[in-house]
């Protein structure tokens, strides 16, 4: 373990140090260009791991509530030494986060070094399964599919530009941390994906409720992709039009499962007939 140094008190909310802090929810909607905040314990500890396994996410700072310190002494060994921790009081820790911060762990840290979508399909096993999505605008549901993913074994998140960040504190927070250490790219668009996917030897599945095999009808592939669109109006037609489709088989009477939900019954699926799990 690193030699962990003294937490810095924090006493004044305006201190330049912890700038970065201040009004999380505000700086969510204005962007924090190649810079996110991590929140709570579990959180904190995939960060930790993804600074150590050097793949472009990086920790800068961490700031806790004072009586979190003494806990999480083994968890802040494992980011290095030039990590600065800071610490406050609940008075001061609210002022700075903007609301009432109940779990009392955030973390800074940067991903302006990951690389870019060709380069991950590139580093890609010979057997691979990636989930891709198109236009997925809600955070919670982009938080999801990176933890489905995890779950199953994905070897890479490819979104395309129109989708939201993962990187968003909200997406992080739903994710469990998986945002951090599965790798993905968001770039592009979703013809460009699906034409680098082919390329690179993929068979690109897109969920439907009004795809043409039955999901547990995917047959196995050393390569494949889960090719998903946003709630509502799913996946457009000319993506459709582009790729082989899978639907899941479900009552009548309801649209269609949440595209989370979806995807984590169809990764299952395919990870399952390929030995992924």
């Amino acid at each position: 373990m690193a030699a962990v140094a003294p937490p810095i008190r924090i006493a004044d909310p305006s201190d330049p140090r912890i700038a970065a802090f201040v009004s999380i929810k505000e700086r969510d909607l204005t962007g924090r260009q190649g810079r996110f905040i991590a929140e709570g314990t579990v959180v904190l500890r995939m960060l930790a791991a993804a600074h150590r396994a050097g793949r472009g996410i990086a920790a800068e700072a961490i700031l806790l509530l004072e009586n979190r310190v003494a806990g999480l002494a083994e968890l802040l060994a494992q980011f290095p030494a030039d990590v600065p921790v800071f610490v406050a009081d609940a008075r001061v820790f609210d002022a700075i986060a903007g609301f009432n911060m109940h779990r009392g762990v955030l973390a800074l840290g940067r991903s302006d070094a990951m690389p870019g979508r060709d380069a991950l399909i590139a580093a890609l096993p010979a057997s691979s399964l990636v989930l891709a999505a198109c236009g997925l605008s809600n955070h919670d549901n982009m938080g999801s599919l990176f933890r489905n993913a995890a779950a199953f074994g994905v070897d890479a998140v490819l979104v395309d530009a129109a989708s939201c960040d993962p990187m968003y504190r909200k997406s992080i927070r739903v994710s469990v941390g998986s945002a951090l250490t599965l790798p993905f790219a968001r770039e592009g668009s979703a013809a460009e994906l699906i034409h680098r996917l082919r390329a690179a030897g993929f068979a690109i599945w897109g969920l439907s409720p009004r795809g043409e095999t039955e999901v547990t009808e995917i047959p196995p592939a050393p390569r494949t992709a889960l090719l998903v669109g946003t709630e509502g109006e799913g996946l457009p037609q000319a993506v459709l039009s582009a790729v082989r489709t899978a639907r899941i088989r479900q009552r009548p009477g309801l649209d269609s499962l949440n595209v989370a939900m979806a995807a984590g019954i169809a990764l299952h699926q395919v990870a399952s007939i390929n030995g992924r799990i």
